[in-house]
């Protein structure tokens, strides 16, 4: 018997890595050594995609001091991949929200210098592809301080650099670049982790559906709005890139249009980047069994996160796949049971959510050992 075990974190309690363990050794309890388990972590390109895909390819993490949100110094990391050309960033890890305080939140002002800093990083340590999760965070200046960052000059009508910010732009005259630097750039393939449709501006876009959990007010929110239409107007002129109803393009606060427009970027769902870049597909060849989840299956589950992902590699190949969460969302199980074999959460009983997620470990394991005990009985032709 082949099982795959490949399933998301359990976001505040276990990474995409300590699932998988606590499954393998709940069904290593049921079914000995008899059965061949492979376990691949997974993401769907937010917090803990890094993690999960150099886990997944035993790649290694990449500490890198950069540029804060608001200007000051954090220490920001990366990943390369397995394969010794494939980056991977997490913008929250240079550009989050997390980084900056509540009472200091100033969408404003805020600046994705230090994603770019990372990307520059990684360019220099020999990626020629990035992977990059563009979920959480704290700017709105669509990329602009990430091209700077990578040697892009962004000019107002005097000539003069534009300082860090999403406000900065309305200022924003003309776009330039050294000699080679696009060519350069234009070697990398840049695969976007993209899990939201916005565009770039309007009711729907970055400063509008975004803005205000980032700290603008309404009059903000209008002037950033105005100020990214600016840039979008200026990127098309004079880097040939339509950004500015591209869905998805108002990710991270316009930062999926600027790696669209600065870096060529492809915008594609975040759990879809993942699987390709583990090989899932090819790992699933052969399986009688995959098991995947994630800390909470709900509505959004069946819209593209990761036991998607997971069960759309498996119907590949006619595996059948068991969805395991923390807890399963009231209502939802109808709309999941459309899509997987089988769903379970690994809760115990009611309680509370401090509880659960100290004993998610231990829950996993459990709920892993019963179905290895039905898989031995299946095994011995006595169910």
């Amino acid at each position: 018997m082949r099982v795959v075990v490949a399933p998301d974190s359990f976001k505040g309690s276990l990474s995409a890595l300590e699932v998988c363990q606590a499954i393998e050794a709940g069904l290593r309890e049921a079914l000995g050594e008899s059965a061949e388990i492979v376990s691949v972590p997974l993401a769907d390109g937010g917090e803990g995609t890094v993690q999960a895909l150099v886990d997944a390819t035993r790649g290694r993490i990449l500490p890198k001091r950069v540029t804060g949100p608001l200007g000051e110094p954090v220490d920001g990391f990366y990943g390369l991949l397995g394969d010794g050309r494939t980056a991977a960033i997490e913008m929250a890890a240079a550009s989050g929200l997390p980084l900056v305080a509540p009472e200091r939140r100033d969408p404003m002002r805020a600046t994705t210098y230090g994603t770019g800093e990372l990307i520059a990083a990684a360019l220099e340590h020999g990626a020629s592809e990035l992977i990059v999760g563009v979920g959480g965070s704290a700017t709105n200046d669509g990329g602009a301080g990430m091209a700077q960052a990578l040697g892009f000059r962004l000019l107002d009508a005097e000539g003069h650099d534009l300082p860090a910010g999403g406000a900065a732009l309305a200022r924003l005259d003309r776009i330039e670049a050294a000699p080679g630097l696009r060519e350069c750039l234009g070697c990398l393939r840049v695969r976007v982790a993209c899990d939201v449709d916005n565009p770039l501006c309007g009711p729907n876009g970055a400063s509008s559906v975004y803005g205000p959990q980032k700290g603008a007010t309404p009059e903000q929110v209008r002037a950033l709005d105005a100020a990214l239409a600016n840039l979008a107007r200026v990127v098309s002129r004079d880097l040939g890139v339509g950004i500015l109803d591209v869905p998805g393009a108002g990710a991270a606060g316009g930062l999926g249009g600027g790696l669209l427009a600065f870096l060529g970027g492809e915008l594609t769902p975040g759990a879809e980047i993942v699987v390709d870049a583990v090989g899932l597909v090819d790992v699933l060849e052969g399986a009688d069994l995959c098991i995947t989840g994630e800390g909470q299956l709900d509505e959004q589950t069946v819209r593209g996160k990761t036991p998607m992902g997971t069960l759309r590699a498996a119907q590949r190949h006619g595996v059948p796949v068991i969805a395991l969460g923390g807890a399963v969302r009231r209502g939802a199980r109808t709309a999941l049971e459309a899509h997987f074999d089988v769903v379970l959460s690994v809760s115990e009983g009611p309680g509370a959510l401090d509880e659960a997620v100290r004993t998610g470990a231990q829950d996993l394991r459990a709920t892993a050992r019963q179905l290895g005990r039905l898989l031995a009985r299946f095994r011995r032709g006595t169910c």
